[in-house]
């Protein structure tokens, strides 16, 4: 890792919910609003954004683990900010708590893990999968 993260180290993304983000299945619209599954990975994505500045030419990031609770429905044109904040570090591992807010009201929290790995070691898991 070229620096070190620190507790508190914030990334945000900014998003207007768009049809594509429409909870749905096989295509079949359930309800007109941000999907549980889009917020997923929004969160993923802002805590992406706060290890992407650490990383080495050879490591990259993997997700170990999110967590979520959806409160409240947020339909489409709806501006959408994602914050995440280092919230634990552990050796090669980053946890960030992350909240999903539509202007002022929170409308989504939840946590991810990821792990800092090298390139290599990646390939090599990979190799495995699609070895067996």
């Amino acid at each position: 890792m070229k620096q070190r993260l620190k507790i508190g180290d914030i990334a945000t993304v900014e998003v207007i919910v768009t049809p594509d983000m429409f909870a749905q299945f096989e295509g079949e619209i359930v309800h007109r609003v941000f999907s549980t599954v889009s917020m997923v990975y929004y969160m993923e994505w802002a805590s992406r954004k706060i290890i992407l500045p650490i990383l080495e030419e050879h490591e990259e990031g993997m997700g170990g683990a999110v967590s979520v609770k959806h409160l409240a429905p947020s339909p489409e044109g709806s501006r959408l900010t994602i914050t995440a904040a280092v919230s634990g570090l552990e050796e090669n591992i980053v946890m960030t708590e992350v909240s999903v807010k539509h202007e002022e009201r929170l409308i989504g929290t939840g946590e991810v893990k990821q792990f800092i790995l090298p390139k290599r070691k990646i390939d090599s898991l990979l190799a495995k999968l699609e070895g067996s």
